[in-house]
C-alpha cells in the first residue's frame, strides 16, 4: 500500500520582505503603577500582513528583555542590529541589509503567524532602546537624555501603551498576544488586563511571577552594571563611556540561567578552547564554555544600551499577577 503525502513547502528565510520601523507619538501622557506619569511616549512598532476591513485579524507579538520591534523579514534600515536568537533566525546579516527577524521563523507566508491571513503587530516595549522611549530618549524637563531619571516601569505600563497603540490603529479585539519570556508576561497581562479584547493567550517559556532564584540573578545582573564605574547613576550618554564591563557580566548570568546544568555540560563540558592545556592565567578563556560567555557578552554591550537591561530587568520582576490582580 503506497502512501502519498503532501510536498512540503518551503518558505525561505525574510520570505515576508523588507519591513520598515513604523512610529506613533501616543496623544496623551501615559500613567504608570508606579504614579508617575510620562510624556511624551513614543512606541516603534512594526506590521505584517494585512489588516481586514473588519480589523479582526490581529495578532500582537511581544518581545522579550533584549529583544525589538523587528519580529519578521529584512530590516529596511541598513544598520539595524540583529536583536536576539529566535526561530528560523539562522540567516541573520547574511543579506547587505538590516538584520532577519526575531521570530522570522513564525511569522511570514505559510507560517505559523501566517500573514496571508493574519495582520501581525509587534512593538518596541517601553524603556527599551530600540525606538520607543526609554532611559536614553530625551527628558523634556531638561532637554537632555533621562538616563537615571527615567521613572521605573511595569510589564503592566508596557501593556497600557501598547492598547494606546491599538486604539490608534483602530483594533478594538486581538486574536491573540503571543511572546516568550518578558514577551510571555506581557501576553499575561494582556489577557487578564484586558480580557474583552483578547481571544487568545500564547505564553511561551513564561511565568505568572519569577521565584526568589530568578528575583536573585535578575539583581546580581543589575548590580553588576551600577557596580560599572561607567554607569554613573544611568547619566553616561553624554561624553561618557557606557558601562559596557557591567553589561557583559549580566549577560553573562543571563545566558548562565537560559540553559539547565544537563543542557551546558552536553553543550560544552569541560572542553577547553582551542588548546590542549592550561594557560595557567587568570585572564585567559582556558574553556569552551568561559569563551562563549565572552563572546555574548561582547555582542550584547555592542547592541543593547545598559540603561534599559536596568529598567526591564525591574519590570520583569516586578511582574506578579497574583498581586496586582488576585489569586482567584
Amino acid at each position: 500500500m503506497t502512501s502519498l503525502s503532501r510536498p512540503t513547502r518551503v518558505i525561505e528565510p525574510g520570505a515576508i520582505g523588507t519591513i520598515r520601523m513604523q512610529y506613533i507619538d501616543l496623544n496623551r501622557p501615559l500613567p504608570l503603577d508606579s504614579g508617575a506619569t510620562l510624556a511624551p511616549v513614543r512606541l516603534a512598532y512594526e506590521t505584517y500582513g494585512t489588516l481586514t476591513p473588519a480589523r479582526d485579524n490581529a495578532i500582537l507579538v511581544c518581545h522579550a528583555l533584549s529583544g525589538d520591534a523587528h519580529a519578521a523579514g529584512w530590516s529596511a534600515e541598513a544598520d539595524a542590529p540583529s536583536a536576539v536568537d529566535g526561530v528560523g533566525a539562522d540567516e541573520r546579516g547574511v543579506r547587505p541589509r538590516g538584520g532577519l527577524g526575531w521570530w522570522d521563523g513564525l511569522i511570514g507566508p505559510g507560517k505559523a503567524f501566517d500573514t496571508d491571513r493574519y495582520f501581525v503587530i509587534c512593538s518596541n516595549l517601553l524603556g527599551s532602546c530600540r525606538g520607543s522611549t526609554g532611559p536614553g530618549s530625551v527628558n523634556p524637563a531638561t532637554d537632555r537624555p533621562y538616563g537615571g531619571d527615567f521613572p521605573v516601569v511595569t510589564v503592566g505600563d508596557g501593556v497600557r501603551a501598547q492598547r494606546a497603540l491599538l486604539d490608534a490603529l483602530g483594533i478594538e479585539t486581538l486574536l491573540a498576544v503571543a511572546g516568550g519570556s518578558l514577551g510571555g508576561m506581557q501576553a499575561l497581562e494582556w489577557a487578564v488586563a484586558y480580557p474583552e479584547r483578547v481571544r487568545g493567550c500564547i505564553p511561551i517559556a513564561s511565568t505568572a511571577r519569577l521565584g526568589a532564584q530568578g528575583v536573585a540573578w535578575n539583581a546580581i545582573a543589575r548590580n553588576a552594571i551600577m557596580a560599572d564605574p561607567d554607569w554613573r547613576g544611568g547619566h553616561y550618554y553624554e561624553g561618557g563611556r557606557a558601562p559596557e564591563a557591567g553589561i557583559g557580566v549580566a549577560r553573562m548570568i543571563g545566558h548562565v540561567t537560559y540553559l539547565s546544568a544537563g543542557a551546558m555540560a552536553d553543550k560544552f563540558g569541560r572542553g577547553l578552547q582551542g588548546r590542549d592545556d592550561y594557560s595557567y592565567s587568570l585572564g585567559e578563556a582556558d574553556f569552551a564554555v568561559e569563551s562563549y560567555l565572552r563572546h555574548q557578552a561582547a555582542r550584547f554591550a555592542a547592541r543593547f544600551d545598559a540603561n534599559s537591561y536596568l529598567y526591564l530587568s525591574r519590570a520583569l520582576t516586578y511582574f506578579d499577577l497574583a498581586r496586582a490582580w488576585g489569586a482567584g
